[in-house]
């Protein structure tokens, strides 16, 4: 049986074991604040003791949370509902299926659209940071992220 390692916020630690030990079989403490959920039981935590919480090391998230702060659910961070791609069988020697637009984040563009900025429309757009080769970025890190692993040679 797999378990969750949920250490809940340190407002709801106490209303968190009090849940814990009214389960069957009792939630287990593996640290002095950290609890092991069997799989089964997380989906029948309360979600308000787990807000704040982390979950296997990852900040708790609900979707009522997210909806409070206008933050997209996951997978639809670009507006766009599910995956911004169909699946497909991976076929060996057929090429990949093209990119759409909308899944680039707001630091990045096409290389046929980063070629054709100038440097007083990337700067009217936003894209204050052009490497070498043409591709713009609207953040130093963006640059230097991509000037890492795109022309690494000359390092």
């Amino acid at each position: 049986m797999s378990t969750i390692r949920v250490q809940p916020a340190a407002r709801l630690r106490r209303d968190f074991a009090v849940w814990a030990t009214a389960q069957s079989p009792k939630v287990r403490t593996v640290a002095p604040n950290t609890f092991a959920v069997p799989s089964e039981q997380f989906t029948e935590a309360p979600e308000e003791l787990l807000i704040g919480a982390l979950v296997d090391g990852r900040r708790f998230v609900s979707p009522t949370e997210d909806a409070e702060q206008g933050t997209p659910p996951p997978g639809d961070l670009l507006g766009v509902a599910g995956p911004l791609l169909p699946e497909r069988e991976a076929v060996p020697g057929e090429p990949l299926p093209e990119v759409p637009p909308e899944a680039y984040l707001p630091d990045s563009v096409p290389l046929d659209e980063a070629s054709d900025l100038s440097d007083s429309e990337s700067e009217e757009s936003g894209w204050q940071h052009v490497c070498h080769c043409g591709k713009p970025y609207s953040s130093e890190r963006g640059l230097k992220t991509h000037q890492r692993r795109a022309h690494s040679e000359g390092a």
